[in-house]
């Protein structure tokens, strides 16, 4: 049996290796090669993979890791900010689409409870896809986006009864009675509230005490027991696993354990979340959709354009902006895995003709499908169906032209936009160079982008990316990632298109130091190096050396490429665990949402300076000013560049966000 499970596991990580260096050849959406690969080696293709209990379990585990990271992005005071996004944007779908959808298979003759679960069942979206896509586009703190999310939050609310409903009907054709259905969603309520507050009070002191331990495993352990374990806890409840994750993340997003609870979840979240959308593409019947093609391609443009026009209709009641209520309802038109289950449930319970259930599992699957098309490309099919020009001049494409601009001109390029990139590019700016930085963390770049500064998505080892950089205008070229095959790569890259500029290498350690140099940087920096030069001049300083020879004696190790010091005997350490502990100050942007309780009142007037929290930047309508004034006054969609610890910092977010009162929404990018 285990082996069975290994080699469908291995098959599905094959296929998955080939397709998906495919997608990214055609810089397709990732998920797009995923579903190719379940429909390709599924059951109802070439039938070299099945979907096993094992690989389903394992894809629901990825959507809870996947709901779980959007948690840590939502703390608790920003979802109380959201309520009319998940209470009125949210509920108002679920039930309208739901009746719509119900309403027609009741009038074709479909039994009410049964039309109640198809209606519900069509009206979820996949929060998988739409979460994944909208994160890598840059987008998920857009309006469209803050209101997928919140509709997406209240689908999974919504699944527990409908959940109950289906399981009865399956079991028992008798219908529930509206008193009992009552009880269950009060029932779901309670637990929801338990969970929230146990996780408020346990996971701060367990997470300090696991922290204090220092051990990246312990951690990891941790992290992976919380995620699981809320969402077993909100299964058993009656509520969806994807739900407890999220809770789980939103709890864990109020503590100074945020970011490396983000890092260690990340890799065990891509692996399983992509047999989450493998297992999506084993349910699509290619047969079966040929021989009923009319009528799915029929279900399948009513379902789509149905959605679409229902979320469209709800969010221009809270969006003053047609184009933005339209690319909210493009966004959650598609199917999602809730829908399947329901579906699933009625096609075992035999309460409705199995080929019409077959038809909308085929049609929910075909949408899922579709979805990473349709969400990546929500900007122009909305500018189509309002007879737009495409090329519309949005924030972010004034921000691309303004990058374009600067690269004509002399400037530093920052490869790498760390501590250390973002550290140098605060000291050019005070000095008045100019300069664009570059890296792969597109959570790194909506945050930098959202606080005015020039950053881009790229891989700086591309000769075409340095190009589009403006490498000819460059003064000088900076390199900055951690790992040392990374920069080799990016020297090599420069060197082939510019034998001149000054290429400034960071590195850890000396691993590469000979190679950098040889491949043409001017200078490499190892940190390691040049923290004992620091620590030796301030030792011979005490010792009443001369400053003079100190001088002397610290060119002389540079210039001898720090052959003394890497003389050193080596050990092997356990690497420390990377806590974002309350020692350590950073920058976090905050994006001021509709009824934030500080939207309207002067910066002076928040206390964030006895909360130690320093307000460094304001970024409104894409102008960026540095220290502003305390008397300035807050409006919806400011953004905030915050400094401070990791836990001052939750406190500060806390404080700009909590609500007291309620808005229209505006878009805050």
């Amino acid at each position: 049996m285990g082996g069975d499970i290994l080699s469908q596991i291995l098959i599905l990580l094959a296929g998955s290796v080939v397709v998906l260096s495919l997608v990214r050849r055609f810089a397709l959406p990732p998920i797009l090669g995923y579903l190719v690969v379940g429909m390709l080696l599924g059951p109802h293709a070439l039938g070299l993979a099945a979907d096993t209990g094992a690989v389903h379990l394992l894809a629901e585990i990825g959507v809870v890791f996947l709901v779980f990271t959007l948690g840590l992005e939502f703390s608790l005071a920003r979802m109380i900010a959201m309520k009319a996004e998940v209470l009125g944007v949210g509920g108002l779908q679920m039930v309208l689409t739901t009746a719509v959808i119900g309403g027609t298979a009741w009038a074709l003759g479909v039994d009410p409870a049964v039309a109640i679960v198809i209606g519900g069942a069509l009206a979820m979206s996949s929060t998988a896809i739409v979460v994944r896509q909208l994160g890598e586009q840059l987008e998920i703190n857009r309006t469209h986006s803050r209101l997928a999310v919140g509709i997406l939050l209240f689908q999974d609310l919504a699944f527990a009864p409908f959940l109950a409903l289906a399981t009865s009907l399956a079991a028992a054709e008798d219908i529930l009675s509206p008193t009992w259905l009552l009880g269950m969603v009060g029932r779901a309520i309670v637990a929801l509230l338990l969970v929230l507050f146990v996780g408020r009070r346990l996971l701060r002191p367990l997470f300090g005490e696991i922290a204090r331990h220092r051990s990246s495993e312990t951690f990891t352990l941790t992290v992976l027991f919380v995620a699981l374990g809320s969402a077993w806890a909100t299964n058993a409840l009656g509520l969806s696993l994807a739900l407890g994750g999220f809770l789980a993340g939103m709890l864990l997003s109020e503590t100074e354990f945020r970011h490396q609870t983000e890092a260690v979840i990340k890799p065990f979240q891509d692996i399983l979340l992509g047999l989450f959308f493998v297992s999506v593409g084993m349910l699509l019947d290619l047969r079966l959709l040929l021989a009923q093609l009319p009528l799915v391609l029929l279900l399948l443009a009513a379902l789509l354009v149905t959605k679409a026009l229902v979320i469209l209709l709800i969010a221009r009641q809270f969006v003053p902006n047609t184009r933005k209520a339209l690319r909210t309802g493009i966004v959650v038109c598609m199917g999602g895995e809730f829908g399947f289950a329901l579906l699933t449930l009625l096609l075992k319970g035999r309460v409705v003709d199995p080929g019409i259930v077959q038809a909308l599992l085929t049609t929910v699957a075909l949408s899922m499908v579709l979805g990473p098309l349709i969400v990546r490309y929500n900007s122009r099919i909305a500018d189509l169906i309002l007879r737009r020009p495409t090329a519309e001049a949005s924030e972010v494409a004034l921000e691309t032209a303004a990058t374009r601009e600067l690269a004509r001109r002399e400037h530093v390029i920052i490869c790498g936009f760390g501590r250390v990139g973002q550290n140098l590019a605060r000291v050019l700016e005070k000095h008045g160079f100019e300069y664009i930085a570059l890296d792969l963390d597109p959570f790194r770049i909506r945050d930098a982008r959202q606080a005015g500064d020039p950053v881009v998505y790229g891989d700086a080892s591309e000769p075409e990316v340095l190009r589009a950089l403006g490498i000819d205008h460059a003064s000088v070229v900076v390199v900055s990632f951690d790992g040392p095959e990374t920069a080799l790569k990016v020297v090599r890259a420069v060197r082939q298109l510019r034998g001149d500029v000054p290429v400034l290498v960071r590195t850890e350690d000396d691993s590469k130091l000979d190679a950098l140099q040889a491949a043409g940087a001017t200078e490499v920096i190892p940190e390691i190096f040049e923290t004992s030069l620091s620590l030796v001049s301030h030792v011979l300083l005490f010792l009443n050396v001369p400053a003079r020879e100190i001088l002397e004696t610290t060119e002389d190790i540079r210039h001898d490429r720090y052959a003394i010091l890497r003389s050193v005997f080596r050990r092997r350490e356990a690497r420390p665990l990377e806590d974002d502990h309350s020692m350590r100050q950073q920058l976090r942007t905050v994006v001021l949402p509709p009824g934030a309780t500080s939207v309207g009142r002067a910066i002076g007037e928040l206390g964030l300076d006895r909360l130690n929290v320093v307000v460094t930047a304001l970024r409104r309508e894409g102008i960026v000013g540095r220290e502003p004034d305390a008397g300035t006054r807050l409006r919806e969609g400011d953004v905030l560049v915050l400094w401070g610890t990791p836990e001052d910092l939750e406190h500060g977010e806390n404080r700009l966000l909590m609500g007291r009162k309620r808005k229209r929404i505006a878009d805050s990018g």
